[in-house]
């Protein structure tokens, strides 16, 4: 019970750090305004589809939307890392305002179809650069660890609040007015989330990497992805779950109609209970902020959600289904609430828009596959063991891997004072909190005896080391030149300048340093240019109070 107080207490101080940072509330605010008029977009583009052609033209907008942004969203999101993120979030908002309105002028004056069509296709393309750039910003904004779970949190608020709030404002304006009307509201709704991006003062932005061929750009994030573990575990955790919920789009029809014949009332009700389901799953993660155990929540929320699925084809009653529905929505935003700060705790900041770019692609393609499964699979085997097979599947996957969740949760409990050791060291003060939190996680203690060295004058510059606790003497060709106590570092004259080891280091007690492998420093420090500046500093500091010789 006192546990539960203290991760209560620790989520509410969380929450009031982000109402306290004014950058976040205007990200938030403004990603409310984009939810809002997307969801309602959605239900003005079918409502014009139906008109115009039925149910074929309905789906024919939905495939286009879908097929375009999994093939673009991966290149676009590169964007976020060569430029502003708020900035790629304001070209998101004000074209998409831009084309909401000419799809309006279109519905007013009876005009081609095929315009609207086209140009919902590229609402769903600017929508997928938006937040991917959102997501990004956010890890930048955010102060503390805490601060950043629970920003993740309040996003899924809003998405979920959103998914009712347009919808509900999109149905009300057509029962008093025509399409044109809805799309104009939707339109406003960007315009406001524009004013409100445009104010955001986010912190000095890193450096934009060196121009690459397009190809290598688009796969960046997939390269990202590729080189880290956890990553890519939770990467395709996240794709399954993304496949059950493509399944879900066809077998929560195929359920209400067919399976219980509670008509299309009823599918609307099992829709809005994953809704409110949802919902709930915002209050059970708020609780879960100060908990620290994300990847052991991504696995719980895994487990609801295929249990939710699954056990509707062993209950399948109207009151069964319902409840099974709203134990999905719980399981889905514990899912992404803890997959997205998985993914932004895992990733390097210069990469992380392109990765969400990838991460969107990939998300996109198992929503599509797992509704192009479902109908073979419900003719070979039948709806009830579809729905137990695919309910099934995250709940097995997740056992199979849980020691691999629990291991990312071991890593990513990192002591507080070795965060603090990182951010008292001048070179990483001007990394944003998570890029510290990111080094931190891959710090590695290295305990040297003492008379032992560190590395040699002449050695390979392969780690950048901070003294945990100890005492280490400098030599340079013999000669002692300087002693170093817990926290202070030293190594990043060989890393930054690609040199041999200007010195020996040797351990003069039993002490514990901590390693930062090279290339993990090389692009923090260098990809965030005031550290690169700040770096550049201490190593001319440290050559200068060395006479000119070479140092460590």
């Amino acid at each position: 019970m006192a546990g539960l107080r203290q991760r209560l207490s620790e989520s509410t101080r969380a929450f009031r750090e982000i109402a306290r940072n004014r950058e976040l509330r205007k990200l938030q605010a403004a990603l409310a305004g984009s939810i809002t008029g997307e969801w309602g977009f959605l239900v003005a583009i079918a409502v014009y589809a139906n008109a115009k052609g039925g149910a074929g033209a309905v789906s024919l907008v939905l495939v286009l939307r879908w097929i375009a942004a999994a093939l673009t969203a991966s290149w676009l999101a590169y964007l976020a890392d060569r430029f502003r993120r708020e900035r790629v979030m304001l070209g998101a908002d004000i074209s998409r305002a831009v084309a909401m309105s000419l799809m309006a002028l279109v519905a007013f004056g009876d005009g081609p179809a095929w315009i609207v069509y086209a140009l919902a296709t590229f609402m769903a393309v600017a929508s997928k650069t938006f937040r991917p750039a959102q997501a990004a910003l956010l890890p930048r904004l955010a102060q503390t660890p805490e601060e950043l779970t629970a920003a993740n949190v309040t996003s899924t608020a809003i998405e979920s609040v959103g998914s009712f709030l347009g919808p509900a404002l999109g149905g009300l304006l057509l029962s008093v007015s025509s399409v044109g009307w809805v799309f104009v509201a939707d339109a406003a709704t960007l315009v406001w989330s524009a004013l409100l991006v445009v104010q955001i003062r986010a912190p000095a932005a890193e450096e934009a990497p060196p121009r690459e061929g397009a190809l290598r750009e688009a796969l960046a994030g997939y390269r990202a992805l590729g080189s880290e573990r956890d990553a890519r575990l939770i990467v395709f955790l996240y794709w399954c779950q993304t496949f059950v919920a493509g399944a879900l789009r066809v077998l929560i029809v195929v359920t209400a109609l067919d399976l219980l014949g509670i008509g299309e009332s009823g599918l609307g009700f099992l829709t809005a209970a994953t809704g409110v389901g949802g919902i709930v799953g915002v209050g059970i993660a708020f609780a879960l902020v100060g908990r620290k155990r994300l990847a052991n929540d991504f696995g719980l929320g895994l487990i609801l959600i295929g249990a939710g699925l699954g056990l509707v084809g062993v209950w399948p009653t109207e009151v069964g289904a319902l409840l099974l529905m709203g134990v999905f929505g719980i399981g889905n935003t514990l899912v992404d609430v803890s997959g997205v700060t998985l993914m932004q705790r895992a990733v390097r900041d210069e990469v992380l828009g392109r990765v969400f770019g990838a991460l969107e692609s990939l998300l996109v393609a198992g929503l599509a596959a797992g509704a192009l499964v479902t109908p073979v699979a419900i003719d070979w085997i039948g709806t009830r063991a579809t729905l137990i097979v695919i309910g099934a599947l995250l709940p097995v996957l997740t056992m199979l891997l849980w020691a691999r969740l629990r291991t990312i949760d071991a890593r990513a409990s990192i002591p507080t004072e070795r965060i603090e050791l990182l951010r008292a060291n001048p070179i990483f003060a001007p990394l944003p909190p998570a890029t510290i939190e990111h080094l931190a996680t891959r710090l590695v203690p290295r305990r040297v005896a003492s008379g032992d060295p560190v590395f040699r004058q002449g050695d390979r510059g392969d780690h950048f080391y901070v003294v945990e606790n100890g005492h280490v003497e400098v030599e340079i060709d013999g000669e002692r030149v300087s002693d170093l106590w817990p926290g202070e570092a030293f190594g990043e004259i060989a890393l930054l300048r690609d040199v041999p080891r200007t010195a020996t280091v040797t351990a003069l007690e039993d002490s514990t340093l901590l390693g930062l492998d090279r290339d993990e420093f090389i692009a923090a420090v260098t990809g965030h240019a005031p550290s690169r500046e700040v770096a550049d500093s201490v190593i001319a500091q440290r050559l200068a109070s060395l006479s000119g010789v070479a140092a460590v």
